[in-house]
C-alpha cells in the first residue's frame, strides 16, 4: 500500500509531541507499507519530500502560509493509495488529496483548535482559518485517529456532526530502547546542576497549553533543597515569552538552583536529565495524551501531572506518579504533590520503576504502527 504521511514537523525539525509521534510512527510504518513523508522544509531525501511556504506569502498570516504548503503537499500525492495527515498544519492537504485523487484520508488529531482558544494570540485572524481547516478535515475524513480515549470524547463533543464509528483510538507510543535510564552525569555537570540535591524537571514549549506560568508559581515554596530545571523554549507569542521571563526572574530571586535552558537540547541530553530528575512535572491545562510523560516514565522517573485530557491514561495515579486536579487550587496542589514525591525517595523510586514497566509493556511503537496499518487496510477495503 502506498501511503502519503503529511506533517509539519519531521526530523531534524521536531519541537512538539506531534512531531515525535510522526517520527517514530513513520520509522515503524516503513517496514509495513510503501511510505512517503511530506513535511515542511526544503529538499528531498529517500522517502521524504519537504515543502516550504510560497515566497509570495512570506509576510502573510501564518495560516495562509500553511495553506500554501498544504496545496503543494496535495499536488505531490499523485499515486498514493491513502493519505494520513497530522495536525491542522497538514489536515487541509490531506483533505485536498482525498478530493483530487479519490483516495481515503485518515487524520490523527493531536489537539483540537476549539479547545485551544489562546492560539488566537499567535495566529490572529488565522485562528479562524486553522479552525475551518481542522473542522473540514475532521468531518470529511474516512477515519479520525484519537491519541487517547479522552481525546476521542473531545473530538465528538467539538464536532457532533461526526459519525462516532469513524473515530478510533490509537494511543501515542514510546521507543523504550531509546528512552531508557542514562546514568551518566556530563550533561548535569555542564549545566551546573548540583548532583547532591534533587531537582524538578519540566520539558516543553512556552505556551498557554503547557501551563508553564502555573508551574513557575507552584514551585516558589516547595522544599528549598530542590532545584528546578526548565527545558522550555519556542514561545508561542512575545507576550507569553515575556510573562515566562518575568516569572522566571521572580522565581530566581526567591530560590537558589533554578535553571532555564531555552534551546532545544539533543535527545540524549534530555534523556539524561529525565533519568536523574527526582520528579518530572507536566502542568498542562490541555493535553490529548502527553507523550513527554511517557518519555519520563520510560527513563524511570516519577511524574506529577495535571489531571486533564489523556494524561490519566498514561500516568497511573499513585503508582507511576501523582495526578493533580486542574481547579482553583491547582498551583498549591501541584506544589504539595511535588513535595510529596521529593520527600519520599523510596516511594519515588518505586513509582519510577513502575513507570518504566508500564511504558515498556503498553506503549511500544511497533504495536502502534500495526494498529494503524490495520485501520488503513480496513479503510481502503471500504473505499
Amino acid at each position: 500500500m502506498r501511503v502519503g504521511l503529511l506533517t509539519r514537523e519531521y526530523p531534524p525539525d521536531v519541537y512538539g509531541g506531534a512531531g515525535v509521534h510522526v517520527e517514530f510512527l513513520a520509522r515503524e510504518l516503513r517496514s509495513l507499507v510503501e511510505l512517503e513523508v511530506h513535511c515542511w522544509g526544503e529538499g528531498r531525501a529517500e522517502g521524504v519530500l519537504r515543502h516550504r511556504p510560497w515566497t509570495a506569502l512570506d509576510t502573510a498570516n501564518d495560516a495562509l502560509r500553511t495553506f500554501s504548503v498544504d496545496l503543494a503537499m496535495a499536488a505531490a500525492l499523485e499515486g498514493s493509495e491513502l493519505v494520513h495527515s497530522h495536525t491542522w498544519y497538514a489536515n487541509l492537504g490531506g483533505h485536498l488529496g482525498k478530493l483530487l485523487y479519490g483516495i481515503p484520508h485518515v487524520m490523527t488529531a493531536h489537539s483540537l483548535e476549539p479547545l485551544r482558544p489562546w492560539k488566537a494570540e499567535q495566529l490572529g485572524g488565522g485562528y479562524a482559518l486553522s479552525s475551518w481547516a481542522e473542522r473540514t478535515a475532521v468531518e470529511t475524513a474516512d477515519a479520525v485517529i484519537a491519541v487517547s480515549g479522552a481525546m476521542r470524547e473531545d473530538i465528538l463533543a467539538c464536532y457532533p456532526a461526526l459519525d462516532p464509528a469513524r473515530v478510533r483510538v490509537v494511543h501515542n507510543g514510546i521507543d523504550t530502547s531509546l528512552y531508557r535510564p542514562d546514568h551518566g552525569t556530563d550533561v548535569l555537570d555542564r549545566i551546573g546542576i548540583d548532583r547532591g540535591r534533587p531537582y524538578v524537571l519540566f520539558v516543553g514549549r512556552i505556551t498557554r497549553q503547557k501551563g508553564v506560568p502555573h508551574l513557575l508559581r507552584a514551585v516558589r515554596d516547595i522544599d528549598p533543597a530542590a532545584q528546578v530545571v526548565l527545558c522550555a523554549g519556542a514561545p508561542d507569542t512575545p507576550e507569553i515569552d515575556q510573562e515566562f521571563r518575568d516569572l522566571f526572574e521572580e522565581l530566581s530571586r526567591v530560590r537558589a538552583g533554578v535553571f532555564w535552558i531555552p534551546q532545544m537540547l539533543p535527545r540524549p541530553e534530555v534523556i539524561q536529565l529525565l533519568t536523574h530528575a527526582a520528579v518530572f512535572v507536566c502542568p498542562s491545562v490541555y493535553e490529548p495524551l502527553g507523550i513527554v510523560n511517557l518519555e519520563a516514565m520510560a527513563c524511570g522517573t516519577p511524574v506529577v501531572a495535571s489531571q486533564v485530557g489523556g494524561i490519566p491514561e498514561v500516568v497511573d495515579d499513585g503508582k507511576t506518579g501523582l495526578l493533580v486536579p486542574l481547579d482553583d487550587g491547582f498551583e498549591a496542589s501541584l506544589g504539595r504533590a511535588l513535595d510529596s514525591v521529593i520527600g519520599d525517595p523510596e516511594g519515588a523510586r518505586a513509582m519510577g520503576e513502575a513507570g518504566r514497566e508500564r511504558a515498556v509493556g503498553e506503549f511500544g511503537w511497533d504495536a502502534v504502527a500495526r494498529r494503524t496499518v490495520r485501520l488503513y487496510e480496513e479503510i481502503v477495503e471500504q473505499a
